[in-house]
């Protein structure tokens, strides 16, 4: 049998947004704070969110790449849907909308005040 196919979803947030933890165990902590995403998957829908979703990694030493052993605190990845964006002009967590621009570009746009995503 074929492997199965890995199917590359559209994602709305990119590496380097802000966004704010929703659902989850860090639904808490990050309800005032925001932080920014440190990586995107497409395939499985997470990304990786500075400070969320901390997990103890056992790690095995390995002196060829100075990697010393033990214990590791480091952050796992959240599913999509457990993020939102926060806008930088109203400053709350918002829906991704997309729009085009009169010279024909893409741009993602706040769905609560209508400001451009971009930088």
């Amino acid at each position: 049998m074929p492997a199965a196919e890995q199917v590359r979803h559209k994602m709305s947030i990119r590496k380097g947004d802000q966004v704010r933890v929703v659902k989850g165990r860090d639904r808490d902590t990050f309800r005032e704070k925001t932080a920014r995403v440190l990586s995107v998957d497409p395939v499985s829908q997470t990304v990786t969110v500075e400070h969320a979703h901390i997990i103890k990694r056992h790690t095995r030493p390995n002196p060829s790449k100075n990697i010393k052993g033990g214990i590791v605190d480091r952050e796992a990845p959240i599913h999509i849907s457990n993020v939102r964006l926060v806008c930088p002009g109203c400053h709350k967590p918002t829906r991704i909308g997309h729009s085009t621009l009169a010279d024909g570009s893409k741009v993602r746009i706040c769905r609560r005040c209508g400001a451009t995503l971009e930088k």
